[in-house]
């Protein structure tokens, strides 16, 4: 279990390491260089050749690697012209934001997706596994900017339910202190997971009910219920294990456009602002970071597995 671990962890440090050098090269091929990105076109040769000397870009470029990825393992990402602020003091400000949004959406998509998929198995091509797969196809081909108006549409200007817009206040605090604020911008992002969790949940379930172990089960006795819940289940979770540790990337992707028709002043509404304005400082600091994070989860998710299925660890 221990070298397991071990490989996965240095795995993961290789594939980070990879991200910094994309990240690095990209950084590079903008146009005008990275000096010119950053100071804006405006900006003279003069101002350039200072700014390229005080921050070591006419050295060689493996000496700048070096130099970046110390900075960035250091938490340094780099200065916001546009906003006159430090990328890193920007992303405490509005990582926290986005990752209570992420996992409390992730939260509500276990807590429907696990039991919605499990009875859609138990009660397969019935009247509800046919309404439940329909409205399953129906969320998941749906943009997540086309969810969250109708959520506002419905929920907030036809019923007055909840606000349209989501806390705007500094600090994660307001998030619970208005609750009622974040409904629509949780939900929004829980619904297209929801749908693809539940599918897979069934599947799942419909997979290992048929296998030589179930029927061993059955043919000692063991209840419905039990079957289900102690032998099925269990192994019917190892793909929406892996499942959550993939869901980051689509978790971020789902969040920057939640969070942007929301105005929830989050790291996704950060890069979205940040793409309009030509911030490239602040651009790659979120995508740095939203590398750092899936790869963090898929780590955990391996980790996960091995605990649960013994045989992982072969």
């Amino acid at each position: 279990m221990i070298g397991y671990i071990l490989r996965r962890l240095a795995q993961a440090i290789l594939v980070v390491l990879v991200v910094t050098i994309i990240v690095f090269i990209l950084l590079h091929q903008l146009p005008g260089g990275a000096a010119r990105a950053i100071l804006g076109p405006r900006a003279t040769a003069l101002q350039v050749a200072q700014f390229n000397a005080a921050n070591g870009y006419d050295q060689p470029l493996f000496v700048q690697y070096f130099r970046q990825l110390g900075e960035w393992f250091s938490g340094n990402f780099g200065f916001s012209v546009k906003l006159n602020q430090s990328v890193s003091s920007l992303l405490v400000q509005r990582l926290p934001k986005t990752v209570v949004l992420s996992l409390l959406s992730l939260l509500l998509t276990v807590i429907v997706a696990i039991p919605l998929g499990i009875y859609q198995a138990v009660r397969r091509n019935r009247s509800f596994d046919y309404v439940a797969t329909g409205f399953s196809f129906i969320f998941y081909a749906a943009p997540t900017f086309f969810i969250g108006i109708i959520m506002i549409e419905v929920f907030s200007q036809n019923l007055g339910w909840f606000p349209p817009e989501a806390p705007q206040s500094n600090g994660v605090g307001p998030i619970f202190e208005q609750f009622d604020a974040m409904i629509l911008p949780i939900v929004t992002l829980a619904l297209l997971s929801i749908a693809g969790f539940s599918r897979y949940m069934r599947s799942s379930v419909l997979d290992n009910v048929d296998q030589d172990y179930v029927r061993t089960a059955r043919a000692k006795g063991a209840s419905p219920t039990r079957v289900l819940y102690h032998h099925v289940l269990r192994n019917a979770l190892i793909p929406i294990i892996t499942l959550l540790g993939l869901s980051l990337p689509a978790l971020f992707a789902g969040a920057l456009v939640t969070e942007s028709i929301f105005n929830f002043p989050g790291m996704g509404l950060l890069f979205w602002q940040a793409a309009q304005s030509s911030d490239y400082p602040v651009e790659l600091g979120v995508v740095i970071i939203t590398a750092f994070a899936t790869v963090a989860g898929n780590l955990l998710a391996d980790v996960s597995l091995a605990i649960i299925d013994p045989r992982v660890k072969l």
